[in-house]
């Protein structure tokens, strides 16, 4: 779902780098990491040729619990319709749980990778589309059944809960809410600490990792706005009550609520992505339709966008001397995505174990993003109880830095047909990362 590029500039001397050395504390479960890439690309390019739409992921679902099961997990399918929840208990300790979406997009893909997708479907628009894993969430199963591996093969390094989930429908923003109201957090362990990761379309080299402290991503809402009107001949405006200057009337007051009634500190946009009306040169329509994604990060903020929202529809349907009958129709999607907040302390605990084993040029803090990831919603489930954290790793191909560098030739976004990233670096960054992380919040004694 979710426009995740970060919008930062990196100084020359990053942007040039195209590889990392690597550390002193390199040990032996990069090593085994090593061992198993071949078996993950494979895995990869698998996923990556048969991707699935939302909540439609019942073969890669199948593939992966197999998996799961083959480590010595106890795997239960079908969480929140096609979600996969693995649970290893190994003895006393606190509960980790890893997640990766396994979604793709109603996208055609056009990279022109020999493994390129060819499948189709039909999601609820009713048009048969191709389908891609145009947001990388191939590189994230593939690099979480990596740390999964390398987790199984370590139990007498850790001790406690580990819970890996894989989430179906990301891109709709539902799967998440699913999973949670299926029982994720009755029927199996609840976590103290959730973490997850995502490939990034970022003007850093592949596999630098990149972590927000704080808010990360934003509320996400959909908003819908029915204007009404009295329609009639396009030659005879003054008997009509036309919706379409109602509705730019609406469009342009909208801009305000951001500029003057929203604090320039705190970060909000409402957008409006479609504007569709009559069907005829000479016919004023009965009716205009409004489509708005509206982003924040509180949920003060987010409020205050929504009912300024619904007070600039009314107070414009008054100015036009319209009958109350006739008064916009202001509908909120539900249930919306909400804004992810990635907890301090423990954000700043994990980037230093990142820095420790992948060295100081290879793991920074990323600006805030208005993209949005129901990721959030394991947090917010429980906030008193559980610490999250989603963190970034770049999987922009050398020759796209390059030419990004060199010809200004601007990167491909996630969501593009042509996004094609770099799978082995953001695999086994994920991978080494996820299972780096739980090893150290889950030492044994």
């Amino acid at each position: 779902m979710s426009n995740l590029r970060p919008t930062f500039v990196l100084t020359a001397c990053a942007l040039a780098a195209s590889a990392f050395a690597a550390p002193a504390s390199a040990n032996d479960l990069r090593a085994s990491l090593e061992e198993d890439m071949p078996g993950l690309m494979e895995l990869y390019r698998d996923l990556h040729a048969h991707p699935e739409l939302s909540f439609e992921e019942h073969k890669t679902a199948a593939k992966l619990a197999a998996r799961m099961r083959a480590l010595g997990f106890e795997v239960t399918e079908g969480v929140g319709q096609t979600g996969v929840v693995s649970v290893m208990k190994n003895g006393e300790g606190p509960t980790v749980l890893l997640r990766a979406d396994m979604d793709g997009l109603p996208v055609i893909e056009q990279t022109g990778l020999p493994y390129a997708s060819k499948e189709t479907a039909t999601p609820a628009s009713g048009v048969t589309t191709g389908v891609m894993h145009a947001c990388g969430h191939d590189t994230h199963m593939a690099g979480f059944i990596g740390a999964a591996q390398l987790l199984a093969e370590r139990k007498d390094e850790w001790q406690g809960t580990l819970v890996m989930i894989l989430q179906p429908a990301e891109e709709l923003g539902l799967g998440a809410l699913a999973m949670l109201e299926d029982g994720l957090y009755t029927r199996f362990p609840k976590p103290d600490y959730a973490i997850a990761f995502h490939d990034a379309a970022a003007p850093a080299p592949a596999g630098t990792i990149g972590f927000t402290p704080g808010y990360a991503l934003a509320n996400v809402d959909s908003v819908d706005i029915l204007v009404k009107g009295v329609g009639g001949h396009g030659a005879y405006p003054h008997t009509t009550r036309d919706p379409v200057v109602l509705a730019s009337a609406i469009v342009m007051k909208l801009q305000t609520i951001v500029s003057r009634n929203s604090s320039p500190l705190d970060p909000a946009v409402i957008t409006v992505g479609s504007f569709h009306a009559g069907a005829k040169h000479n016919i004023i329509s009965d009716e205009a339709k409004l489509q708005l994604t509206v982003r924040s990060y509180s949920d003060e903020s987010r409020k205050l966008l929504l009912d300024g929202i619904r007070r600039v529809a009314r107070g414009e349907a008054i100015t036009a001397g319209l009958p109350e009958e006739l008064y916009p129709v202001v509908t909120v999607e539900e249930p919306y995505t909400p804004s992810t907040f990635n907890d301090p302390d423990f954000s700043e605990q994990l980037a230093a174990g990142f820095r420790e084993r992948f060295g100081e040029a290879r793991v920074m803090q990323w600006p805030a993003v208005m993209g949005g990831e129901d990721f959030s919603q394991f947090r917010r489930a429980a906030p008193e109880d559980v610490k999250s954290m989603i963190f970034w790793i770049s999987g922009t191909p050398a020759p796209m830095l390059k030419a990004l560098k060199e010809e200004g030739k601007p990167l491909p976004s996630l969501h593009s047909p042509f996004w094609a990233p770099d799978a082995e670096a953001v695999v086994k960054t994920g991978a080494e990362a996820l299972a780096s992380a739980a090893l150290d919040l889950m030492p044994a004694p």
